[in-house]
């Protein structure tokens, strides 16, 4: 499926094995953004790969072939291959240039940049209590290098992907919790190598900001999910779409009274962009939905009634080792997105539909890749 592309040749559309994500990218190019000031703008994502840089690099592209801005993206990669599959026309689109390249090595892309979206880190749970030291230096070390090339380039602005991980467990009368509201991080636990990292790093950015004049802003995302996450993705949410699609039963290791709130990766990208052009140099946003505060149990359950055709129930499997599974402590920790929102950003998705779409487009590249 093709469409003439910005430069009068042929492309393929940003998401040609995915429609469920190819709608939700359009609809995003559509959306009333300060995108103006990208035009021919030289734009450096790291982990270009990952969920939500790959849909910025693929947003990107999309705004270029609608609306003709001419956006150079530079798609900074560990794994070539992997970038191949990602974006099949990495050699047909002179608009997207792949940059091969480790984040924890002095980055040495030569052309000029213009703004960076930093969002190289390690998600999984797992690996943050398998491999703590890794999970720590990628985080530092690696914004280092991101850092130290913002300024080599002096670039026009910059965020940093954070995480509400980074607010550790609230007061348990916290309610929503805004920027400024900082909750305990135990230093002790291996499964604060992410917590703290991404704290570090917030500070890190804000005085390379300070000191180098650096216009560094921070999104700091809720758990983020929706149309391109692949089949395997091991965080809670793939799980319960897997069960949905294989109808199997939900099982929960802990009680799953953790409350979080959620987003919707196409809202996400557009509240990351909206950060980078408008948010203010040294400031954090929450990048939430607020009408999606719930608990894990109750979440499940949601799963379960959205697809009822897959006649699955949520049941309870208690192993004697949990902290094995790297689960966050049990906490309420549901995020105010006022900040973020007086910008001009709003959510449009909610969970069900979140969900939904998650699990049309899981099925969707679970064939893709079979047939590869």
């Amino acid at each position: 499926m093709t469409r003439e592309g910005d430069d009068n040749h042929m492309i393929d559309m940003e998401s040609p094995d995915n429609q469920i994500l190819q709608e939700d990218l359009e609809r995003a190019a559509a959306l009333d953004l300060p995108v103006e000031a990208l035009r021919d703008a030289r734009v450096f994502v790291t982990g270009a790969t990952g969920l939500l840089g790959s849909q910025m690099v693929k947003f990107l592209l999309c705004l270029n072939r609608l609306k003709g801005y001419h956006i150079t993206v530079i798609a900074h990669v560990r794994n070539r291959e992997k970038a191949q599959r990602v974006f099949p026309y990495a050699g047909e689109n002179d608009r997207l240039v792949l940059a091969v390249g480790d984040i924890n090595d002095r980055i040495s892309y030569e052309g000029e940049v213009d703004y960076i979206i930093h969002g190289a880190s390690p998600t999984s749970s797992k690996f943050f209590v398998s491999h703590p030291v890794e999970t720590i230096h990628t985080a530092i070390d690696g914004t280092e290098n991101v850092l130290a090339f913002a300024r080599e380039k002096k670039v026009r602005g910059m965020v940093y992907l954070s995480s509400l991980e980074v607010y550790g467990t609230p007061r348990e009368d916290a309610g929503l919790i805004s920027e400024g509201d900082y909750g305990v991080i135990d230093p002790l636990s291996v499964r604060s190598s992410y917590s703290e990292g991404k704290r570090m790093v917030e500070c890190l950015c804000v005085s390379h900001g300070e000191e180098y004049e650096i216009p560094i802003k921070i999104a700091r995302l809720s758990q983020t999910f929706g149309a391109g996450v692949t089949y395997d993705d091991g965080r809670v949410f793939a799980e319960f779409a897997r069960c949905a699609i294989e109808k199997r039963n939900i099982v929960l290791h802990t009680e799953g009274k953790t409350v979080r709130s959620y987003c919707y990766t196409k809202d996400a990208v557009a509240a990351m962009l909206l950060i980078l052009l408008n948010g203010e140099p040294g400031t954090a946003y929450n990048v939430t939905n607020m009408d999606t505060k719930i608990s894990i149990a109750d979440m499940a359950q949601l799963v379960c009634d959205t697809f009822p055709q897959a006649g699955i129930r949520v049941t309870f499997d208690m192993p004697d080792n949990v902290a094995a599974f790297g689960y966050n402590p049990e906490m309420v920790i549901a995020l105010d997105s006022g900040r973020l929102q007086a910008l001009g950003w709003k959510p449009a998705t909610g969970l069900k539909e979140m969900f939904t779409r998650l699990a049309a487009s899981m099925e969707i590249s679970s064939t893709a890749e079979w047939r590869q």
